[in-house]
């Protein structure tokens, strides 16, 4: 039986274990910390990413644990709508609307389908291999594994990148994000754009709402976030404020970065998978969605040669990192902030037909008929 081993225990490694097990690997997973458990508040599974997990027999179970979203679309932080989504009309075309749900539930669902992993046992250095001599992986605890394939899902800053791919960059956008959960129920979600600011909200399961914002990282507090998000978005539409009122749990903060593309995406025994080879920002809601595809078409393409790395990063390389630069443009031009600017950018998305939007939209997910080539 060939030997895998998945660095990093996220969504898109566990994602790439249960993939590579289904399909006959014997595969380890290692993580770094101490316990695997997803940090997060809300996660959105649009069509495409739904499909993945169709493909890992996760997907009936992750709609049964989600919420289906009635509407949406972009507003202006006063409410007016620029632009709606037409629920039904998506799930006609896609044939699955969008699912949220809160991402530890998500993370936990891979989690039980895949391998056991390997918590506190991180990666020290990488021999890549070649088609004479497996890969090895050396852990920082003096442990050595030697596989036929090695997948590193070990985030937008990977340490397995970082040694064989020294020169990939990590981008500050200049951006910060803030995500929480509330007891609030939501009737539609959406998008809401201000001056250099952007709302969004999403319903989760149980009446509860996911909201998160991104704001300049030079305006972003250093203290306690939740009064300064009140106070920021006290002008913005309802029901903005009320769920701000009913936070229940911490408000996660982070930077948001994405990667310059690294020169491939492969070398030897090793195939970079999700975040550590196209981290994205999440203006899309993309990145869980491109590392399960990721996942699926790795586990399709590999063997125990390494030469069918190859196939894996021609059938998905170009298609995720266009996504990748789609949503680094959706989030500055979301981000603009002068009045004119504003005003222009509204005046554009307001003018936008419907069926520009969705075939814009389709040509970002895919379709059922042709999943298996967008991937």
């Amino acid at each position: 039986m060939a030997r895998a081993v998945v660095v990093g225990a996220g969504l898109g490694g566990q994602a790439s274990a249960v993939a590579l097990r289904r399909r006959g690997w014997d595969v380890t997973v290692l993580e770094r910390r101490e316990h695997a458990a997803e940090a997060g508040a809300g996660i959105a599974l649009w069509p495409n990413a739904l499909r993945a997990l169709d493909v890992l027999g996760l997907g009936a179970r992750a709609r049964e644990l989600g919420t289906v979203e009635i509407g949406g679309g972009i507003r202006t932080s006063a409410g007016r709508w620029l632009s709606r989504t037409d629920a039904a009309d998506l799930r006609r075309r896609q044939g699955d609307g969008v699912v949220v749900l809160p991402r530890p539930d998500l993370h936990a669902l891979l989690r039980a389908a895949a391998p056991d992993a390997r918590e506190g046992l991180g990666v020290r250095r990488v021999e890549p291999g070649d088609a004479d001599r497996p890969a090895v992986v050396h852990d920082d605890a003096g442990g050595r594994h030697e596989a036929e394939l090695v997948v590193a899902a070990d985030g937008v800053r990977s340490t397995v990148r970082a040694g064989l791919w020294p020169d990939v960059g990590v981008r500050d956008t200049g951006h910060t994000a803030f995500r929480l959960v509330a007891e609030n129920h939501l009737d539609e979600g959406g998008e809401s754009w201000g001056r250099g600011d952007l709302v969004g909200l999403a319903p989760l399961p149980g009446y509860r709402t996911y909201l998160y914002a991104m704001v300049p990282t030079a305006e972003a507090p250093a203290g306690d976030p939740l009064p300064w998000l009140r106070a920021r978005l006290a002008g913005w539409h309802e029901p903005i404020a009320a769920v701000l009122d009913a936070v229940d749990g911490p408000v996660l903060v982070h930077r948001i970065e994405d990667l310059r593309p690294p020169s491939s995406w492969h070398l030897g025994r090793v195939a970079l998978l999700g975040d550590a080879a196209h981290a994205m920002t999440p203006n899309l809601g993309q990145g869980a969605a491109q590392a399960f595809l990721d996942a699926v078409v790795l586990a399709e393409e590999a063997t125990a040669e390494p030469a069918s790395l190859a196939a894996y990063e021609r059938r998905r390389r170009p298609v995720a990192e266009a996504v990748a630069r789609r949503s680094r443009a959706a989030g500055d031009v979301a981000a603009w902030r002068s009045p004119l600017a504003v005003a222009l950018r509204n005046a554009l998305v307001g003018a936008l037909p419907a069926s520009a939007s969705a075939r814009a939209l389709d040509h970002l997910l895919g379709t059922p008929e042709n999943t298996k080539e967008m991937a």
